[in-house]
């Protein structure tokens, strides 16, 4: 008696039965006239001619609301000036005239200019700048630029640490120690580079300047201080509306209680499903592209690089690069490490309410993210700089995303639900990474704590271990004396496990034992990016012949969310871990240099940004005093 097989018990045909029994059926159905040669080609004609008849009407839509666009969107601007100016003349609204105006007149100027050509403003701009400040400039040599340059850099530098009165719990000597850190910081990337001859110096110039000037605006200003704390409130109001919507399936009282499980994963679905309307709608492509014009022009990088990381901050590393979908294997060594630093250097829209729940002042995370932007251009291309010709050197193009594996969206309603389930698995896979690197740390800790006892020591663990390599930096930094090995401990948390986990010790720790105020702001700053060691593979992988790069395990733990080290060492000689804590290290650095009075904090979401935050702040930087 035959015994049955593996294909048999698993209810498979075999490849070959299969097929042979396919074409058996076929040839019967064909030869019974079930299906005939001429209805299949029917079938055919008429799939293709109901796609013709759908594009057909896609182009009657096109030209109808081409004719009719004009009248539509003048009608749209007149109706948001009738709601400009009555929001300023009523008085309960008279208060709030600012945000009103920016808004109205941002989209009134942005339709305006729909049928006004751009060069009405550029030639004037143009005809002024040329001739009065672009042309004497460059006339002068690139020696003598370049050390206008280096004197700008060290007198806001200079400036912004010692000539602004110093806040309480301060003094000269903790700035002056942040000042040095930046500056054996910039020199061990510069000792450290691939091509020390050709870092392109006024590119790392104008990325130092602009973080030392973000840092300023943001923090020495009432202006700057408003402006992103306004944006902050907007942000974590808009997110906060997923928790209402999760009421739906939970008790009030468990939404109330602000878990990670209800309130922040929601928050991510919604936040990624809305983000994917807007690319429907193409809102995103543009917004992004203006601001990617922006470094492209400042800090001459390519298209591709502007793009990356303008977008980073917003939407994340992994969806950033696919805004540039068609160059990603066409980019360059520097390209793909510019990719990655910025990537790595910033959080994503996604994640903000989640650090906001933690207790985490949006303010500093707006910030941060934003300051990380020129930065982590500057410190890439000091490390790797460009030494062949991008693909998207002199041109900003971003990927439309017309199309996936499953077609375009039908609408913008139907991008939405496609959205949504995206972001399901996207929360999905933040909520089985947080949940087995911490029992992985938590496994390799109780081993740690197991063998430490025979040594005598009673708590090794991880943090511990990491903490300690971490003191020299939060020394430099200029972290108080007294919590440094804290601090170094949280970004040890930071490495190993990854920055939830860190903002959550952060969190209880200063609940137990506060931290001062100058040491919570550096924590929080320092925090605030997604280089550590547990993060999954996000980037498109790379496969060229010339170029082939691989997940390098020994080398590039902290690289593993894309950044595919080469099997030649001589390709890509870069150690990621010291890329990634720079990155963030000489943001946080150039925090403290300008390190406010005081800073917004809390202790849970209700604390922090409540319902109430919908009416203005109407408060300055020195009202929001620690608890």
């Amino acid at each position: 008696m035959n015994q049955p097989g593996l294909y048999e018990i698993a209810g498979i045909e075999p490849e070959g039965k299969r097929n042979s029994v396919t074409d058996e059926k076929r040839d019967l159905e064909v030869e019974s006239g079930s299906i005939s040669h001429d209805k299949h080609h029917d079938v055919k004609h008429v799939i293709a001619h109901d796609n013709d008849e759908a594009e057909r009407k896609r182009e009657e839509r096109r030209a109808r609301y081409a004719k009719y666009r004009p009248y539509i969107l003048t009608g749209v601007a007149l109706v948001i000036l009738g709601w400009w100016i009555s929001s300023t003349v009523l008085e309960a609204t008279r208060h709030r005239w600012i945000v009103q105006t920016f808004w109205a007149w941002f989209f009134i100027l942005i339709i305006a200019f729909r049928f006004i050509p751009n060069s009405v403003v550029t030639r004037p701009v143009e005809a002024v700048w040329q001739p009065l400040i672009s042309g004497p400039f460059f006339a002068i040599s690139y020696r003598a630029r370049l050390a206008m340059g280096w004197l700008a850099l060290l007198g806001i530098v200079f400036g912004s640490a010692f000539g602004f009165p110093l806040p309480e719990g301060t003094g000269y000597g903790d700035r002056a120690i942040s000042v040095f850190g930046l500056f054996v910081f910039t020199c061990g990337f510069w000792l450290s580079s691939k091509h020390r001859s050709q870092v392109p110096w006024p590119t790392v110039i104008v990325g130092l300047f602009m973080q030392q000037a973000i840092a300023l605006f943001v923090l020495k200003t009432d202006a700057g201080f408003k402006i992103f704390l306004w944006v902050a409130q907007l942000a974590a109001d808009f997110l906060d509306q997923a928790g209402p919507a999760a009421g739906f399936f939970f008790d009030p009282e468990v939404t109330a209680k602000h878990w990670f499980f209800v309130n922040t994963l929601g928050a991510i679905i919604f936040f990624i499903a809305f983000v994917q309307m807007l690319y429907y709608l193409g809102v995103m492509q543009w917004l992004i592209k203006q601001f990617a014009w922006f470094f492209f022009k400042t800090m001459n990088v390519s298209g591709a690089e502007a793009v990356v990381a303008a977008a980073s901050p917003w939407i994340g590393q992994g969806e950033s690069a696919c805004l540039v979908r068609p160059f990603v294997d066409l980019m360059t060594e520097s390209e793909i490490h510019l990719s990655m630093t910025s990537g790595f250097s910033t959080i994503a829209g996604s994640v903000f309410a989640a650090y906001v729940n933690m207790g985490v002042p949006g303010q500093n995370l707006v910030t941060s993210s934003v300051m990380s932007i020129p930065a982590s251009i500057a410190i890439s291309k000091l490390r790797i700089p460009e030494t062949e010709e991008p693909i998207t050197r002199g041109q900003v193009i971003i990927d439309q995303g017309a199309e996936d594996k499953h077609g375009r969206p039908a609408n913008a309603l139907h991008a939405f639900s496609k959205g949504a389930l995206f972001g399901l698995i996207v929360a999905g896979q933040i909520l089985c990474n947080v949940l087995t690197v911490l029992a992985l740390v938590y496994t390799i800790d109780g081993l740690l704590i197991w063998v430490g006892k025979g040594f005598g020591i009673h708590h090794l663990t991880l943090d511990l271990i990491f903490g300690y390599l971490f003191y020299p930096i939060t020394f430099l930094i200029g972290v108080p004396r007294n919590e440094l090995l804290r601090v170094a401990r949280l970004f040890a948390t930071k490495l190993v496990a990854n920055e939830f986990v860190a903002y959550q010790a952060l969190k209880e720790q200063d609940a137990l034992n506060p931290f001062s105020q100058r040491g919570y702001t550096i924590a929080s700053y320092g925090l605030c990016g997604f280089a550590n060691l547990a993060l999954g593979r996000r980037m498109t992988e790379r496969v060229r012949p010339s170029a082939r790069l691989e997940l390098g395990r020994a080398r590039s733990g902290i690289f593993s969310a894309g950044l595919q080290l080469p099997r030649r060492r001589s390709y890509f000689p870069i150690h990621p871990l010291v890329v990634l804590l720079l990155v963030w290290v000489l943001n946080t650095d150039a925090h403290t240099l300008t390190h406010p009075p005081t800073q917004v904090r809390s202790e849970s979401k209700s604390a922090s940004y409540p319902r109430s935050l919908r009416r203005e702040e109407k408060s300055s930087p020195a009202s929001h005093r620690a608890p």
